[in-house]
């Protein structure tokens, strides 16, 4: 059975064959979902997804990208948007220094007031940090939200920076999300980190469409695909694929709190 952590099922690029899909995806052993908002849209969705299918599970959140999107009024709307049934974290939030297609100080902005958003409901956190590493750590250590009775304070989502820094998450509560880039060739820093990350600090994840794992590079992605994700970090950790499925399921129902 498998944990899916991080997928965007309310994509457009699943548009004609949804149900189709997730059907697939529960019957190959995925047990949970959790479908990550970006904007108000895709929360929206996220949530009637997730009202629909007993194993989805919604995020509230929006995205660095879609930062230049909030306002009060919008942002008074997303936190309303929490209070409904099956929505278990705040995000994806974060920086985004790579496309900048949100000004820097827009993102830093309402990055902050969603975090402090989620300090107020204590929900965990999905983090996107991209060519922003130090600036995402040194925000979340100085707004030091809860690690919630030990089920942690949230997840690197993706994670892509330097193993030394992802030992310092894990120190401060946080999980490491590992997705499909662990299986490219090019991918020695996300290997590093697997190998310095105790695997009760990790969590599994497609970002489907996104980052479709080998040998599958180049098409669009599902939570199916996460079996090969467990089975790179297996070699790594140097224990079995279903070892690594049953412990990064207890992560993730623990983080997420989905009893």
């Amino acid at each position: 059975m498998y944990f899916e952590s991080h997928a965007h099922y309310d994509d457009r690029r699943y548009d004609r064959d949804r149900r189709e899909v997730l059907n697939s995806c529960k019957e190959a052993g995925v047990e949970y979902i959790i479908n990550a908002g970006a904007d108000l849209r895709s929360t929206k969705k996220a949530i009637h997804l997730a009202a629909e299918y007993d194993f989805l599970y919604a995020t509230v959140g929006v995205h660095p990208h879609s930062a230049k999107t909030l306002d009060e009024s919008s942002f008074v709307e997303l936190a309303k948007l929490i209070k409904s049934p099956k929505v278990v974290a705040v995000g994806e939030i974060g920086l985004d220094f790579y496309r900048d297609n949100s000004p820097r100080d827009v993102q830093r902005k309402w990055f902050k007031r969603q975090l402090e958003l989620a300090k107020d409901v204590a929900l965990p956190v999905v983090i996107h940090s991209r060519d922003a590493c130090q600036e995402v750590f040194d925000t979340l250590r100085d707004m030091n939200l809860s690690t919630r009775g030990g089920r942690g304070a949230g997840v690197i989502h993706c994670y892509s920076g330097s193993a030394e820094l992802a030992v310092k998450y894990v120190e401060m509560g946080y999980f490491i999300g590992i997705a499909g880039p662990v299986t490219y060739k090019n991918a020695r820093k996300i290997v590093e980190t697997v190998e310095s990350v105790p695997l009760e600090r990790i969590l599994i994840e497609t970002d489907c469409p996104y980052l479709t794992p080998e040998p599958f590079r180049g098409d669009r992605n599902d939570s199916q695909k996460l079996k090969y994700i467990c089975e790179k970090i297996g070699k790594i950790k140097q224990i079995s694929l279903e070892k690594v499925a049953e412990i990064t399921m207890e992560n993730g129902t623990a983080l997420f709190d989905i009893k």
